[in-house]
């Protein structure tokens, strides 16, 4: 089992990619406390690892709060002991246009997919410097390596995500603590219906799917299981070596 013995954190663990990493890592011999805003969802993912004989605690939070940022660190630690890894995995599309641009709607946006891994990174390392390392993990997206027309602010605070992962893998790799970034595609998720329509109908939704698949050279959208398993190569000693890289998981879309 490449992480038997690990305690991870992951956050927005209740659904979609967070969802399968959580049940991935628990399969892999981790602990994992479950971060999500969603108790019902949160202790859904929790039961399912524990039915399968994994270890798992539910933390609920909503990340848009700084402190509650802080608390999850905090509380992970005191009921695993410690920490190892943390995927700060917690996101949204944001608004979809950019003129006449809702502040309050690009503030909401960048405080869940920036602030919330800022801060709970901040919180995480000095636990990792007590375990003499750790690995962090961010999601970004394709949308933080080449710029989106449908998703301005989106692409803003993803590629902010990335520049935040190689800083401060330079700065943390002395102490064995390594930070990386996965940037999915198109991921069949909960909340992908949402981002392909920005406020459309589910006809919307389909057309502009489609206009994505046709671009992709896999020519599917990613699985959430695909992006967990990338996430767990990268967070375990199999990437002992690996830190710095936002990893594309995009079926080709980004080798233009």
């Amino acid at each position: 089992m490449r992480l038997k013995g690990k305690l991870a954190v992951i956050t927005a663990a209740g659904s979609g990619m967070g969802k399968a990493a959580a049940l991935l890592f628990a399969r892999e011999g981790a602990t994992v406390c479950v971060v999500d805003y969603s108790e019902k969802n949160a202790q859904a993912t929790v039961a399912q690892i524990k039915s399968a004989g994994g270890q798992a605690h539910a933390v609920i939070a909503d990340l848009m709060s700084e402190t509650e940022c802080r608390r999850i660190i905090h509380d992970s630690a005191k009921h695993m002991g410690g920490i190892d890894i943390l995927w700060a995995h917690a996101g949204e599309p944001g608004p979809g246009g950019f003129e006449g641009l809702d502040m309050n709607a690009y503030q909401h946006a960048m405080d869940l997919n920036v602030r919330s891994a800022v801060v709970s990174v901040g919180e995480v390392l000095p636990y990792m410097r007590q375990r003499q390392g750790g690995s962090v993990l961010f999601t970004a997206s394709i949308s933080g390596l080449v710029g989106s027309q449908f998703s301005p602010i989106y692409s803003l605070a993803k590629f902010g995500i990335v520049g935040l992962a190689k800083s401060l893998a330079l700065s943390m790799g002395p102490e064995g603590i390594r930070v990386n970034v996965v940037c999915p595609g198109l991921v069949d998720t909960p909340m992908l219906p949402g981002f392909l329509s920005r406020g459309g109908d589910a006809a919307l939704a389909e057309q502009n799917k489609a206009k994505f698949v046709a671009s992709i050279p896999l020519g599917r959208v990613a699985q959430p299981e695909e992006v967990a398993k990338a996430a767990l190569w990268l967070v375990s000693d199999d990437a002992s070596y690996v830190t710095g890289v936002a990893l594309p998981i995009d079926g080709g879309f980004t080798s233009r």
